[in-house]
């Protein structure tokens, strides 16, 4: 079901809310690995980096994405959100490389770190990630930016807390090359994110069908329709967050005193999709037994 102008605008100013937490906190991490010589606790600011790139561009995306459709882009603008998720994801994965560099450098020629501040820092980093996190939680039924936003703020705090272990390992064992270590971590844990985010929106531009439908299972339930003798040219597919898309062909029966009209057999086909498969946007074409589908191909 497509998302609501009262949605677009909550989830903005949620959006907008949580890219005030996330500059504060890059700053925080960045001054901090500056004055510490952290790479670890930089390569996390690094990431914050990206967390405001990312919701820069999903609130652009949104604010182009509320432009209406006209006779060129009939179905609007919506599919910008899904290009701001994949360079998104392009960015992180350029920013993962960048970080494992610089780490087996450090790992080779290990460098003092002032462990302490980086405690504090780490600490605070965590607490903004936290606050960035509530801000955008909305469950799985929430938009594409938001649930990656949540993620990366997720993967965010999770780095600051390596941050906060691997300077504890510092202050107990006194090897530098710990904080190289978690550098790495740190990298992977952003491979890890871009690698699924740029999936889910090469899934979108691909039209795959989406994650949470069975087509098998929707084909069942439509041809066991009182009427239906059979359904053809399924596709299912997502134009954008929250707005799923169908199209199909249905070949109908009709025999007896109890033949239904396809209006009845339609309402009944949208209803099913509707309340079952959660899709309002459908467009759906009726066939006779007779009519020869194979012949008009070319």
């Amino acid at each position: 079901m497509a998302r609501g102008s009262q949605e677009r605008a909550s989830e903005q100013r949620r959006l907008m809310l949580t890219l005030g937490v996330a500059i504060a906190g890059m700053l925080v991490e960045a001054i901090g690995g500056w004055l510490t010589n952290s790479l670890a606790l930089l390569s996390d600011a690094g990431h914050m980096l990206a967390d405001v790139g990312a919701i820069a561009l999903s609130l652009f995306a949104l604010r182009i994405a509320s432009r209406p459709a006209d006779a060129k882009r009939t179905y609007g603008y919506y599919r910008l959100e899904i290009l701001a998720a994949l360079a998104n994801g392009a960015v992180l994965l350029l920013l993962a490389v960048g970080i494992a560099i610089e780490a087996w450098h450090r790992l080779r020629h290990p460098e003092p770190v002032q462990f302490r501040t980086v405690i504090v820092v780490a600490i605070i980093g965590m607490a903004l990630n936290g606050a960035g996190m509530w801000f955008t939680h909305g469950g799985q039924h929430s938009s594409m930016n938001l649930r990656s936003t949540y993620l990366h703020l997720a993967g965010d705090l999770l780095n600051s807390l390596g941050v906060l272990v691997s300077a504890g390992l510092i202050a107990l064992t006194g090897r530098l090359e710990i904080d190289a270590a978690v550098s790495f971590l740190i990298a992977g844990t952003i491979v890890w994110g871009a690698y699924r985010l740029c999936k889910e929106a090469v899934d979108v531009l691909l039209e795959a069908v989406p994650a949470h439908v069975d087509l098998s299972e929707m084909l069942t339930a439509l041809s066991g329709m009182q009427g239906v003798a059979a359904v053809h040219d399924l596709h299912v597919w997502t134009i954008t967050s929250g707005m799923v898309a169908l199209s199909c062909h249905i070949v109908v029966v009709c025999e007896g005193p109890g033949c239904r009209s396809h209006d009845t057999i339609l309402n009944e086909a949208r209803g099913l999709l509707r309340e079952k498969f959660h899709i309002e946007h459908t467009t759906i074409q009726f066939e006779s037994e007779t009519f020869k589908h194979d012949e008009l191909v070319h």
